[in-house]
Order: structure tokens, then C-alpha cells, then sequence
């Protein structure tokens, strides 16, 4: 992989550094981004008793000046907007550069924050356990929603195999399941280009799918923490957060799968424990549904598509509308249906050309799709090795529930995925039902 010519391409992240006991270069990443500055870290107590306390000793040695860290001490600590109100006081405060030294939740309050406060910041990973830490934009729970505001990616980022190879094992099984994702969300955007409605970005979806099956490849040894499958897999959470920032999208990381875990946090699941599942097992659960709506698209043969049969079938712009305003009445999110359905809505003169095409091409469309996917069957293996989810009642989710999610996670995004052309050739209902995980 060509990480020169990524991180050229990408809009905010300039350095990135990976490898085995290599958290002392984060001083001299420091100097060289922010001379003549010194630092402050940003963390929680255990993530600080992991790296922060070193790093600060890094600091301190380097004659960086570092100033006492900011430990965020909520022992139930999520990205919630009472810790960017912190933040942003304490970081307002201060002629310090920002240092985020944790996994998730640290990374993404220290992004929003620095972004208010009109500073870049550089993230030193404690955990493979999401692909947000090069991503632009900052997940965060406000007016009791979780919401993604716009903001830039770290301008450096370090990853150290030796701390993300001790993390809590839940924590790298969450990030094998997000970059799992990785695969039926390619199969989205492989899908959206053949019929027209977004042309494919080779770059940015080469710098994610390039080595994502070997990094994928190996689940027992991310289960046992080995060293060179930890590094592939860090290597890999933080490309597809490159590829988001050279595409400017989310598109080259986020399809279908995403589609259910925003939906799930947009409607406050927490499982029985009173806790929301991690991101990646949600994820999980996600790709394992998308994998289910695509395997049914695939033994379809759309070669004998009736066209125009599903032309006329096409329900009008006011009929969708009138249906996702029923579909999340009762929400906190009323109108986000009827304006994520507008947005994607195909007339019927352009659904015919979608569908001709996907009639005309199917044998190349289909192989295309079967190369890139991973059979459900070995897709559920690979998730329970390193032990993340593989049924919907392992977060707490019936089946009956993950039905009608398929049915509304359709309605929440524009983003054309396995949904949507489920839906223009009448499948989608049929196909969420015989769904089996």
C-alpha cells in the first residue's frame, strides 16, 4: 500500500505511523506538526494507565512541556455532548494542541471539540476496535440522539501494536466486524455504479478493499492478539477512514450494514443490560443481514427481469413519502424519512434505465458481486472466532425487529445500497423476511 500517495490524497490526516513499540515517535510527530507548540492529552483513566501515561512521560522528556491531561473520569463513559462542553471549555482555555489518547469515544469528543475550538489535534489509538480515528466527522450523542457532526480528521495519527494488541478482546472484535462491513458495503457501491446512480472512485475504493480480505483473512490470530494480524487490522480501520477522506464521503466505508447500526442508535436500542451494543456489533449483525439480502440477489436471475412490469409497479414520489412519514411518525426523527426517500427518489423513466441495465449486464454484475462478497455461511464463522456477534438476539435484537429494520434502515439514508434495488424490483419485503441468521 502506497501511503505516501494516500495520505497526499487525504483532506486533513498528514502522518500516520504504525508498529510495535513505536509510541515514542508521537514527540517527534508532534514536533513537526505543531512547532514551537506543546501538547495536552485528552483521555479516560484506563486508557490513560494503558498509553497516556507514557505518552506524557514521551512529552516531558522530548521538552515538549505537556500540561496536566484531561481525564474524562465518567466511569459509563459514551460521546455525549456534556464531555464536548467540557472539553471545549477546558481547550478554550489553553494555547495547547490537542492529544487524544484512547479508543472511540476519546477520539471522536476530542475531534468535535478541537474543531470548536478552531485547533487540530493528533489521536494515538489504544484499541482496533473502530475505523473513526482518520474519519472526518465526530459521532456524538446530543438532545439524547447520537449525531454525526462534520468536523476534521486528526492531523496525525499513531498506532502502536504493542498497546492495541492488549486491548479487551470485545474491543478488536468490534473492529474485525467494522471493517468486515467493509465488504458488502464495496458490493453497495459496486451495485450503485453498474446501474448508473454513482460512478465508482477506483482510488479511495482501492485503498480500502485492497487488502481487506487479508486482513480479514486470519480471525484466529486477531482472536489470539498476534502481533501481524493486529497490525493488518489497525492498518485497515484506519484506510478506510483515509478513503472517506480523499472521496469526502463515507461512501468507500459505510453501505447497508451502516444503515442498521444508525438506525438502532437513532431509535436508542440498548440491550437488556441497559447498555447500547458497541458500534461494530451492531455492525456485525449489519453485514450479516446485508450478506442475507445479497445472496437472495444473487440467486435471482434478473436477466429474465421484467422490466417494465417493475416500471409500472414503481410507486410514485407522494406514495414513498406518505409511507416513510407513517414509518417514523412515532420517532424523535419524524421528517427523516420523507426527506431521505425524496432525495433518492428514481422517476420512472430513470428506473428504467437503472433495471435495463441491470438486466443487459447481469452475468457481469452478478460476478462482480460474488467476487467481491463473503458467503454469509463463512462470514458468521470468521465473526464468531474472534468472538464478535453472529445472531440478532446476541445484542438483543429479534428477529422480528431486525424485519422491520431492514424495512426503515431503507428509508434513513439516500445512499443507494442492496435496499434500494431490493426495493425497485419488489423484493424488499420478501427478501427481509427469509432472512436467517
Amino acid at each position: 500500500m502506497d501511503f505516501k500517495k494516500i495520505l497526499e490524497a487525504a483532506s486533513d490526516t498528514k502522518r500516520l505511523e504504525i508498529g510495535d513499540g513505536i509510541l515514542p515517535v508521537t514527540a517527534e510527530v508532534f514536533k513537526d506538526l505543531f512547532p514551537g507548540k506543546h501538547p495536552v492529552i485528552i483521555s479516560d483513566p484506563s486508557s490513560y494507565a494503558i498509553a497516556g501515561e507514557q505518552v506524557q512521560k514521551i512529552f516531558e522528556e522530548a521538552g515538549l512541556n505537556p500540561e496536566k491531561p484531561i481525564l474524562l473520569t465518567d466511569p459509563d463513559l459514551h460521546a455525549e455532548w456534556k464531555h464536548i462542553e467540557k472539553l471545549d471549555k477546558a481547550l478554550s482555555e489553553t494555547d495547547a494542541i490537542p492529544v487524544a489518547v484512547g479508543s472511540g469515544t476519546i477520539n471522536d469528543l476530542t475531534k468535535l471539540s478541537a474543531e470548536h475550538v478552531g485547533k487540530r489535534y493528533i489521536t494515538v489509538a489504544t484499541a482496533a476496535s473502530m475505523d473513526g480515528y482518520t474519519a472526518f466527522g465526530a459521532s456524538v450523542i446530543k438532545d439524547g440522539a447520537k449525531q454525526t457532526f462534520s468536523c476534521r480528521a486528526p492531523l496525525a495519527a499513531v498506532a502502536d501494536t504493542n498497546i492495541i494488541a492488549e486491548a479487551p478482546a470485545s474491543m478488536t472484535a468490534s473492529g474485525y466486524a467494522d471493517l468486515f462491513a467493509k465488504i458488502p458495503a464495496g458490493a453497495d457501491w459496486i451495485l450503485a455504479d453498474a446501474l448508473g446512480v454513482e460512478p465508482m472512485d477506483d482510488f479511495s475504493f482501492n485503498i480500502v478493499q485492497g487488502g481487506l480480505k487479508k486482513a480479514l483473512g486470519n480471525p484466529e490470530a486477531v482472536a489470539k492478539g498476534d502481533k501481524e494480524a493486529i497490525h493488518d487490522l489497525i492498518e485497515g480501520l484506519l484506510l478506510g477512514g483515509f478513503a472517506m477522506q480523499a472521496h469526502k464521503t463515507s461512501r468507500p466505508a459505510s453501505g447497508a450494514d451502516h444503515q442498521f447500526s444508525h438506525l438502532w442508535n437513532m431509535e436508542n436500542h440498548v440491550m437488556k443490560n441497559g447498555h447500547a451494543p458497541s458500534h461494530g456489533f451492531q455492525v456485525a449483525i449489519g453485514l450479516l443481514a446485508s450478506t442475507a439480502l445479497y445472496e437472495q440477489f444473487l440467486a435471482t436471475d434478473f436477466s429474465k427481469l421484467d422490466v417494465e412490469a417493475a416500471v409500472e409497479a414503481w410507486p410514485s414520489l407522494e406514495e414513498l413519502q406518505k409511507e416513510a412519514a407513517e414509518a417514523f411518525a412515532d420517532t424523535d426523527f419524524p421528517e427523516i424519512g420523507v426527506k431521505e426517500v425524496t432525495a433518492k427518489y428514481s422517476t420512472k423513466e430513470e428506473l428504467r434505465k437503472q433495471l435495463t441495465l441491470l438486466k443487459e449486464n447481469w452475468p457481469q454484475i452478478k460476478e462482480k458481486l460474488e467476487h467481491q462478497l463473503i458467503p454469509l455461511s463463512r462470514a458468521k464463522e470468521m465473526l464468531a472466532i474472534v468472538g464478535a456477534p453472529t445472531k440478532p438476539e446476541d445484542i438483543d435484537v429479534s428477529l422480528e425487529y431486525l424485519i422491520r429494520s431492514v424495512m426503515r434502515a431503507e428509508k434513513i439514508r439516500r445512499r443507494f445500497t442492496i435496499f434500494d434495488i431490493a426495493l425497485r424490483t419488489g423484493n424488499l419485503q420478501k427478501w427481509a423476511d427469509n432472512i436467517k441468521l
